[in-house]
């Protein structure tokens, strides 16, 4: 879901943009071909500077993401295919750490020394 960035969270806004644009394809929100909102909507979207969105859209150019057409506007290049399974499980695994009031930071830093160790 598209929304409003966070900006006391420390990350960029055009970085939090590109996460959050990133996150919608994998979740197959964003399909290949999808157009993107007008960067004067997405200006709205996320209540930031214009040159932000660009900046965040350039960004998810040169990694392959999206394509612009100009006059046209800004389109989903390539499906992430995420199985569904996957998504699945990490749904129910922050279902439990929620409900054992284990905050997102903490979370973030558990799964990392996991992921280094395994």
């Amino acid at each position: 879901m598209l929304r409003k960035v966070d900006k006391h969270s420390g990350v960029p806004a055009y970085l939090q943009i590109v996460n959050m644009i990133k996150s919608e394809i994998l979740l197959g929100n964003l399909q290949k071909g999808a157009q993107l909102p007008s960067v004067r909507d997405l200006q709205v979207i996320f209540d930031v500077n214009i040159n932000t969105v660009l900046k965040a859209l350039e960004k998810l150019k040169n990694e392959g993401y999206i394509e612009s057409e100009q006059g046209v506007g800004y389109f989903v290049k390539k499906d992430i295919d995420v199985n569904k399974e996957v998504i699945e499980i990490i749904r129910e695994c922050v279902s439990k750490l929620k409900n054992c009031r284990i905050d997102y930071y903490t979370t973030m830093l558990i799964f990392e020394e996991v992921w280094k160790n395994e």
